[in-house]
Order: structure tokens, then sequence, then C-alpha cells
């Protein structure tokens, strides 16, 4: 069974820097595309940054040249960087893991539990 469990969040002033790290067990990570989403109060969720199995990278506009997403297959982790934060940054972020199962089954989407992320003005 695919668990995610993230890390990482808090409080924190606008301008300073967090890092989120999320830990994939069950799953056989390095094969995996993984993502970072984010939903602040009263809006959908949103996708900030994704990043292949094969290393592309992209991210929500809203975040580019702040942000950077990396993966360590050695420790099934994938990590998200946040640098000059923002007060529009406030929501709860999830860490994704997108499994392909292969033409039969297809892709399979899975989400860690959510961890908040408050920046102060």
């Amino acid at each position: 069974q695919l668990e995610l469990v993230e890390s990482g969040g808090g409080l924190v002033q606008a301008g300073g820097s967090l890092r989120l790290s999320c830990a994939a067990s069950g799953t056989i990570f390095d094969r995996d595309d993984v993502g970072w989403h984010r939903q602040a109060p009263g809006k959908q969720r949103e996708l900030v940054a994704s990043l292949s199995a094969g290393g592309s990278v992209n991210y929500a506009e809203s975040v580019k040249g702040r942000f950077t997403i990396s993966r360590d297959n050695a420790k099934d982790t994938m990590y998200l960087q946040m640098n000059n934060l923002k007060s529009e940054d406030t929501a709860v972020y999830y860490c994704s893991v997108h499994e392909n199962m292969g033409p039969r089954i297809g892709v399979l989407d899975y989400y860690g539990q959510g961890i908040q992320v408050t920046v102060s003005s």
C-alpha cells in the first residue's frame, strides 16, 4: 500500500523560506512522476510543481523562480524548497505520486494528507 508522509510546514514571515519533504513507501519511487499541490481557503486545489521520473520539471507561474521541486530516489523522498515566501503562498500543501501501471490500468494518483504553510505579512 502506497503511503505519503509530509513534513516541514509551519509559520514563516514573508520573505522567508521553508522546505517541505514527502517520504513515500509502498511504491517503486524512481519510476513515479511526483508533484506538489496546494489549496488555499475558499480556492480550488492547484498544481504548484511537478517532476517526472525522467527529470522534466514544471512550475506554476506564481512560484517560478521562488520554488524548487526535487527528489532523492535513494531515500524515496521528494522536496519542495520555497524561498521568498509571500502571504498568498499560505495554503495546505499536498505531495502527490503518480504510478504508471501500464496501458491496461493507466496512471494511479496518490496524495499526502496535507501540511499547513502559513506566511505572515
